[in-house]
């Protein structure tokens, strides 16, 4: 036996035809791929030092033999029944050991000690590799490590950024880079899937070859399918497209794309985008959208402008437990490698999947972000980032600018006032490009809907009686502030025979909200009665025409994102309805601040003429921003003392823990029997559609009365057909997307 098959990574597999995955080849195979990674951010012969390090402590004799020990296990049939030594806190020890002088060897230190389990908090990460008892012995064990694999120590390469904010986010890019290779690397082995075939399928280039004329076949398809605008709506649309195409040539940095709903923001965001990547030779293009149900309809967008094989839809994450142990077992391996890297060109996710894993701690969400140098983020819908969070979100995509590469683009028609927020500078100072400069014309000349309040305004409507004034509009969009209220009004019209009733929220899954936007399109085209029943998810970006909208009084921004569901191609004058409702609940916090906000201003000020323009919507802002601290968690704090494990938990679009249902839908078992028999990260993306998010307290729950059976941690089926509703889906009252700062148990006032 050759002395490079003494050592092990990983137990022989069938990817490997029987062989064990070669240490030293593994440690050589992960730091060059990690360099290749980390170049995109000048941090290459970093990443390549710790790829080197990060499985050194498997040279370790008792992890050798567990290795051997796991493999005889396997081939007998049975479970191992102990957990191997730890490996990663070695590598760790001998970097603090070599980089003891270096101010900042948190960064060298950390992504190999967390490379399995995850990021530590900077102090507890040093006291964890200083108070290990065998600490000396086993230095000198991975001393020896080192000539025996022929590996060189390396001086500290590189400058890490001084800022202690840059510093924090700079550790997390190298941890990325670290994470992806091993996982990678460990792919390749075991034979779980191609990487090789799978990296980059397309470009960024290829794409942007194949917009034009698949634009204009789409454009072709709306036209013989009778949706075409009037020609002053047609008129705003085109001069958005040539405005975006003209300035991508522009070199990267901060845009803001200001479009009245209606103009055209999707196609026209998608290609400056593309083209701008293509001129800018960046890498990808990531669009981060508030709601999965604006997901399911941008995506569908882009695969018909793009191809069936453009666009990767990632909103349900697989969560593999926390490897606190670093099991080395064939089963949790294959959890680990399932997880989602974003090695695509163009990527559609949410703000909860793109933010969170910004400040993550875990390697299944850290994975991903070295993919982000040098790639194009849009921020579609930009106005519904948590105002409390603000500080630090700001920091985050400013870092991306200034050090990363990164354009980032604020998208919406409700652009808020960042530049101008006195309570952060994350911003200031900041260039920023307006895509479209001619906006503020753009809105006087989509002036598509009146405002008017209810009646019975500021007094409520009660659900009976608001359930027979939607009886007597036969399209109608209704949007509640929270899935209870639009359970309470669909109620409230099944009681008064109100026919051809929808509902939309994220509590359905995504096969199922586009059979639903399939069947409201359908009837609105055909003139036929249709009314629906939705939450907030449905007022962002959802491309629907409805005459008449039903509006909760709600956050200012809403309000208007709501009207972009009316007469959105200008052939009549739209009516949005603004009204109180019966339980005159919301969501607590910024949310509830926003709809005190807005009902100053309502009340105040003539909605009917301002609702069309844009200054009231700088006045919104400021006040609002008056009234809600930017950092209300203190993450800044948290982040200058690299408190990695604090932050991702302080740090939370939605304050509770979620977990993903698989519900039996459509061609769900399928897709469901190969990833069980599989998991894959392709298995897990062809599951996506029949995915839905819940609390996991609501999760516990459901499980005890038998209507979820657990899968995997973190992953459940939904098991009782009978349960999931065809018209509201699971029968469950907290929708985790109404509202992105939920907080259960004091989410409603």
């Amino acid at each position: 036996m050759e002395w490079t098959e003494e050592f092990w990574a990983h137990t022989p597999s069938k990817g490997s035809n029987g062989k064990p995955h070669d240490l030293r080849r593994h440690l050589l195979d992960t730091a060059a791929r990690a360099k290749g990674y980390a170049e995109a951010f000048g941090a290459g012969n970093l990443a390549y030092m710790l790829g080197l390090w990060h499985d050194l402590g498997k040279y370790n004799p008792d992890f050798q033999q567990y290795l051997r020990d796991a493999k005889q296990a396997e081939e007998e049939g049975k479970e191992l029944g102990r957990k191997g030594p730890p490996h990663a806190i070695w590598g760790a020890a001998h970097l603090q050991n070599l980089l003891s002088q270096h101010p900042q060897r948190s960064t060298f230190i950390l992504p190999v000690l967390g490379h399995h389990a995850g990021l530590e908090d900077d102090s507890e990460g040093e006291q964890k590799i200083l108070s290990e008892s065998e600490r000396g012995r086993w230095l000198k064990t991975i001393a020896e490590a080192i000539p025996t694999f022929g590996l060189q120590v390396p001086s500290p390469p590189e400058q890490v950024p001084s800022d202690a904010f840059r510093q924090e986010f700079f550790t997390r890019m190298v941890t990325s880079a670290l994470v992806d290779a091993d996982f990678l690397d460990t792919e390749r082995h075991f034979g779980q899937e191609r990487p090789e075939a799978r990296e980059q399928p397309l470009t960024v280039e290829q794409l942007w070859s194949r917009f034009g004329g698949g634009r204009e076949r789409l454009l072709e398809k709306q036209m013989r399918e009778g949706k075409v605008p009037a020609p002053h709506v047609r008129q705003v649309r085109d001069e958005v497209y040539e405005e975006c195409l003209k300035t991508a040539s522009g070199k990267p940095g901060l845009y803001r794309l200001t479009v009245p709903t209606g103009g055209g923001k999707t196609l026209s965001g998608l290609a400056f985008a593309l083209k701008h990547a293509t001129e800018n030779g960046l890498r990808r293009v990531v669009v981060a959208i508030p709601y999965t149900s604006i997901i399911d309809q941008n995506a569908k967008v882009y695969r018909d402008v793009l191809g069936a094989d453009a666009v990767l839809e990632h909103h349900s994450a697989i969560q593999p437990p926390d490897n606190k142990q670093e099991r080395q077992d064939l089963a949790t391996l294959r959890l680990q490698l399932a997880t989602e890297n974003w090695d695509v060109p163009l990527i559609c996710t949410t703000f909860v999947q793109l933010f969170e894993s910004l400040l993550a701690r875990k390697t299944s969400k850290i994975r991903k972000l070295h993919r982000l140098a040098r790639s194009v983020i849009v921020l579609d819908e930009v106005q519904t980032l948590p105002p409390d969070l603000r500080a630090p979100t700001l920091d985050v995509l400013r870092t991306l600018v200034d050090d990363y590469g990164v354009s980032v683009v604020l998208c919406t028609a409700t652009q808020p006032a960042f530049e101008m927020d006195a309570y952060t500078d994350s911003f200031k100072g900041i260039e920023q490009t307006q895509i479209v400069p001619q906006y503020a014309e753009h809105f006087q000349q989509l002036k598509r809907v009146d405002y008017d309040k209810h009646p019975n305004y500021p007094e409520a409507v009660l659900w009976p009686d608001l359930a027979a004034e939607l009886k007597e509009r036969p399209q109608v969009l209704t949007i509640l502030n929270t899935r209870r209220d639009a359970l309470a009004l669909i109620r409230a019209m099944q009681e008064a025979e109100v026919s051809n009733i929808r509902h939309l929220s994220t509590l359905m899954c995504g096969a199922h909200r586009r059979k639903v936007l399939a069947e409201v399109e359908e009837r609105l085209d055909k003139g036929q009665d249709i009314r629906l029943i939705s939450t907030q998810v449905v007022e962002a970006g959802v491309d629907l025409d409805f005459p008449v909208v039903y509006r909760a009084l709600a956050p200012l921004d809403r309000i208007i994102q709501a009207a972009g569901r009316c007469n959105r191609n200008g052939k009549d004058t739209g009516q949005v309805i603004i009204f109180q409702t019966e339980s005159g609940k919301a969501p607590k916090g910024p949310y509830q601040k926003g709809i005190e906000k807005a009902r100053r201003l309502v009340e105040t000020r003539d909605i009917a003429e301002e609702l069309n323009g844009t200054d009231i919507l700088r006045d919104y802002f400021e006040l609002l921003y008056r009234d809600v601290e930017p950092d209300e968690k203190g993450v800044q704090s948290l982040r200058g003392q690299l408190e990695f494990r604090q932050v991702a938990d302080t740090y939370r679009l939605i304050d509770n823990d979620t977990v993903s249902v698989i519900v039996p839908y459509g061609d769900y078992a399928g897709h469901l029997r190969k990833w069980q028999e599989f998991p894959t990260r392709r298995g897990w993306r062809a599951l996506q559609p029949y995915i839905v998010n819940i609390y996991s307290h609501e999760a516990k729950k459901l499980r005890g009365q038998g209507m979820l059976r657990e899968l995997e941690e973190n992953v459940y089926l939904w098991e009782r057909k009978d349960k999931y509703d065809d018209l509201v889906g699971l029968p469950i009252d907290r929708d985790p997307a109404d509202l992105i700062q939920y907080k259960y148990g004091e989410n409603i006032v």
